[in-house]
């Protein structure tokens, strides 16, 4: 009798000690979220709301800016953010690195908000035109395939120019001063050097490639939880849906947070339509054309199998 009592009181006692080691295996006590400028992630933050909402369920959320995707998925491979959110390119790059990622959604396509750009009044009319010639951009990055999908449409190869791999602020210097002829860029610079330094556009995206915006994760946070990553999907739904419809309002909040004029966010929502959706077997076709692509521009240095980042919320 006397041990059955014990291990009743026993059973009171660890009660709670189970309830919140439960708790704690079902929702992290801090999620680390990488953001560029000119994502969705940038409103997620500015705005607040993803703050607030994992705040009522004990989660702290620490945002940490990165220039470009390929740099933030750098931050995924050794751990310092659990999210991220990329173009088409930085995700497979990072693949071939080694990187335990997971696609979790994806955005629309939006094709013109990418572009290769030259000086207003440069010879060069046309991508054909770039050959022999100096193009900057951030190696790795969705401009990256752009610009690879670009020369082969126009009969040339990746060999055909020299790269000048370079972050978007070099990028633009380098433009502004001529040591390079062209550079393939993303919105907001590309909106931002077509607005203040009267950039023309080569081509954009349209026909050539897609160009989503990925939304991804560590493989160990979204395996452990899966939960808060489909928290996170619902707010970034959430989000798009408002600033879609708040194009002006989305550019003041913008503006305000990064420097940028309102002009030029004005500019670069325009052609930008946000969401997330789950990742599909033809997304992840298209995924797989960027990396062969790049593999055969010899970016990659190794062969990717994009699906093996298929989260297993996802799998069949």
């Amino acid at each position: 009798m006397m041990k059955k009592r014990l291990s009743g009181l026993l059973s009171l006692i660890l009660l709670p000690l189970v309830i919140q080691t439960a708790r704690a295996e079902t929702a992290p006590q801090t999620v680390n979220i990488g953001y560029q400028k000119g994502n969705i992630f940038a409103l997620l933050k500015f705005r607040g709301s993803l703050d607030k909402d994992f705040k009522q369920q004990g989660i702290n959320v620490n945002w940490i800016g990165f220039t470009a995707g390929p740099q933030m998925l750098e931050g995924l491979n050794v751990g310092s953010i659990d999210l991220a959110a990329t173009g088409d390119a930085p995700p497979v790059v990072a693949q071939a690195a080694g990187t335990p990622l997971v696609y979790l959604a994806h955005s629309p396509a939006n094709p013109l908000s990418e572009a290769i750009v030259v000086p207003q009044n440069s010879a060069i009319k046309t991508v054909a035109d770039l050959k022999g010639k100096r193009v900057a951009l951030n190696k790795g990055s969705d401009v990256n395939y752009l610009l690879i999908a670009a020369l082969n449409k126009a009969g040339l190869s990746y060999r055909d120019i020299t790269p000048v791999y370079l972050a978007p602020g070099d990028a633009r210097a380098a433009f502004q001063t001529g040591s390079v002829d062209a550079w393939a860029i993303w919105d907001p610079y590309l909106a931002e050097v077509e607005t203040d330094a009267h950039a023309r556009q080569i081509t954009n995206a349209n026909g050539l490639v897609p160009h989503y915006t990925f939304f991804l994760a560590s493989r160990k946070f979204a395996d452990t939880y899966p939960q808060t990553a489909r928290k996170l999907i619902a707010e970034i739904k959430d989000t798009s849906r408002w600033a879609n419809t708040h194009q002006e309002e989305s550019a003041t909040i913008l503006s305000k947070s990064t420097g940028l004029g309102k002009n030029i966010w004005e500019k670069t929502l325009a052609r930008e339509t946000f969401g997330a959706d789950r990742m599909t077997a033809g997304v992840f076709a298209e995924q797989q054309v960027v990396a062969d692509s790049l593999k055969s521009a010899n970016v990659l240095p190794v062969a990717v199998q994009v699906s093996q980042a298929t989260w297993s919320a996802d799998k069949k």
